[in-house]
């Protein structure tokens, strides 16, 4: 077992550490200082595993040797001498290993020892200090960054005036993140249905709502101008893509898992993140579960669950008119000429518009590749093949139910 004191704790301990790392520094200081006090130039200070450290004066110099220096070794040309101070830096030297080991183990016990005697005291002092550094970095964040106090109750309700991302707004600087307002209830508002372009800020949004209810329950103040949080038992997220792939799932596979968690998990005090669900297949097929998780989840019988649910599936935009508690919300965009401007602000009401084209020329893609997809686009929209293909099926089945 190896123990690591630091200096300052004992102080023979520091002694030994010093003459390990310091040993050959410590003779060379001897060497120059022995030089000066006896005027013998030619003098030295070796080493060899039998006789160990040595003073070693030519016979040229011998009258000049004083009493203190004790002789240890007779050569043809030269004598080897000891002294008192040279002795004591051998045993220091050589020993400083095998006994910083000893010594510092011993002391480890001790202390071991000792704080078993104030285990108790010890930890209920660490558990009030932990307590007041998390405390006091809530203060320091929501006094730098102008936070406010949420109110906490049992209503069910999220209600957020001008919410900010903590995290973007951070990187953004004060007053550069676009505040936006949230309402959640467990009546007329359980599912926000948001529609929109990428990059237009959907997914900050909805983030941003997830960490001001987290932030809230475990005592932070909150980036909002007023704050009225509902307690929520989970807070569950379908945010983002992931393979994986050493077990044979694709990125639909861990979707549709996550998925089946949130649905047999999620209660009417829960709170439910979901962004872009049903991408990863077919357009029917992933228009049809997107379509038939928003029925399950703002059925307050089967989940009823507080639910913030961005898609480019503008289908889904008419559930606000068939099922309670639905309501449709798109980011605001402005259109300058050819170009877009994400204004950022979430807005009621849906939107058809996903601004694919457009978003593509702002990463990047060559002009030439978004000028054919505007025209692929354009012919597509004449012959509106997706709704007639759609309109085509829904006769076929209203035939079959005719017969």
């Amino acid at each position: 077992m190896v123990v690591l004191l630091n200096f300052g704790y004992d102080e023979e301990i520091d002694k030994l550490k010093t003459a390990q790392t310091n040993g050959k520094t410590w003779l060379v200081q001897l060497e120059v200082e022995e030089k000066k006090k006896t005027g013998i130039k030619n003098l030295k200070v070796g080493f060899n595993k039998i006789f160990g450290y040595y003073i070693e004066v030519t016979r040229s110099n011998l009258d000049q040797v004083p009493e203190r220096f004790i002789r240890k070794q007779t050569l043809a040309n030269a004598e080897r001498y000891i002294t008192e101070e040279l002795k004591n830096l051998e045993n220091q030297i050589l020993g400083a290993e095998e006994k910083v080991v000893v010594l510092e183990y011993e002391a480890f016990i001790k202390i071991r020892e000792e704080i078993a005697k104030n285990i108790r005291r010890l930890q209920k002092t660490s558990e009030i200090l932990s307590s007041l550094d998390v405390l006091s970095s809530f203060a320091a964040v929501a006094e730098d960054m102008n936070y406010c106090m949420p109110s906490i109750n049992n209503s069910g309700e999220i209600h957020i005036e001008n919410g900010r991302h903590p995290v973007i707004e951070k990187i953004l600087g004060a007053g550069s993140f676009v505040e936006n307002d949230t309402i959640l209830d467990k009546e007329e508002n359980r599912l926000s249905i948001i529609t929109g372009p990428n990059m237009a800020g959907k997914s900050t949004y909805m983030r941003q709502v997830a960490l001001i209810t987290l932030m809230a329950q475990v005592g932070s103040f909150v980036p909002a101008t007023v704050a009225k949080i509902g307690v929520v038992d989970k807070i569950f997220t379908r945010v983002g893509a992931s393979d994986d792939l050493s077990m044979g799932q694709s990125t639909f596979m861990v979707e549709m898992m996550e998925v089946a968690n949130i649905l047999k998990e999620a209660t009417n005090n829960s709170l439910v993140i979901l962004d872009e669900i049903g991408r990863g297949t077919s357009t029917y097929d992933g228009l049809s579960i997107a379509w038939a998780v928003s029925e399950f989840i703002a059925d307050k019988e089967k989940c009823g669950a507080k639910t913030v649910f961005a898609t480019h599936y503008h289908e889904l935009t008419e559930l606000e008119d068939t099922l309670e508690g639905v309501k449709n919300y798109s980011i605001a965009v402005k259109e300058k000429g050819e170009d877009i401007i994400f204004l950022r602000k979430i807005v009621k009401g849906g939107t058809d518009e996903s601004y694919g084209i457009h978003v593509a020329k702002l990463a990047g893609v060559p002009n030439v590749v978004t000028q054919k997809a505007n025209e692929i686009l354009s012919s597509l929209e004449r012959k509106n093949m997706l709704t007639g293909k759609k309109q085509e099926k829904q006769s076929k089945k209203q035939v079959e139910r005719t017969v």
